[in-house]
């Protein structure tokens, strides 16, 4: 916008006509009219009147500056509201939990299914298998690479060392199950189940702490 166009808008924001401001200004309504147009500018002695008349400061009035700045302020603002509280991440990250549990219990169910029972052929059963996995997988994943960063309480932090802990004891247990299962059954291309079961195990471990720390919140 240059200055002419920024009288104008100036003047008609103040709800003036050229008139008023040609007199406010001591000038003729003609001058006003060649300002509006940029047929001529103001002189040096008229700016600071200009400014006084319309509340702006002579930084806004010769280079827009303050628009810009406030253009940048009401983005700030926009990024602002998109950025979830604490309690709103804690409530989708436990809700996508939640989900991905169900579509891993829904995988195991139907490989389960799918082969013995209705007599599917495996490969098209562990493509179903793999691909819910799969979903499930990068779901949890794109929820915590999205999470916003938030300073975590001494109670937070005592939790997370306490899920680090049940978790590492039941891949333990797990991986100990795997290969006692596998050398018992030699059923080894059925029994790295074990670790998707391990992994559905630790996300409902994560879900209770998170559910537990929602209801002391409330």
């Amino acid at each position: 916008m240059n200055l002419g166009e920024k009288l104008f808008e100036l003047r008609k924001t103040k709800n003036l006509t050229q008139d008023e401001v040609a007199e406010k200004l001591n000038v003729t309504r003609q001058t006003i009219s060649k300002w509006e147009t940029n047929q001529s500018s103001p002189d040096f002695d008229k700016i600071i009147p200009i400014c006084e008349l319309f509340k702006i400061g002579v930084e806004e009035l010769l280079t827009g500056k303050k628009e810009q700045q406030q253009e940048k302020d009401e983005e700030q603002e926009e990024k602002k509201e998109k950025v979830l509280t604490k309690q709103e991440a804690k409530e989708k990250s436990a809700k996508v939990v939640s989900g991905s549990i169900f579509i891993y219990i829904l995988a195991v169910a139907l490989i389960m299914i799918l082969v013995p029972v209705k007599h599917v052929n495996p490969i098209i059963a562990s493509s179903i298998f793999l691909i819910l996995i799969g979903w499930a997988t990068a779901r949890i994943i794109k929820n915590y690479m999205s999470m916003p960063k938030f300073e975590k309480t001494k109670e937070e932090k005592k939790e997370e060392k306490i899920i680090k802990q049940i978790n590492g004891i039941i891949g333990s247990i797990c991986v100990a199950l795997y290969f006692i299962v596998s050398f018992v059954t030699m059923a080894w291309h059925v029994t790295w189940v074990i670790f998707i079961i391990n992994g559905l195990i630790c996300q409902v471990v994560k879900l209770i702490f998170m559910l537990k720390g929602d209801e002391e919140d409330e």
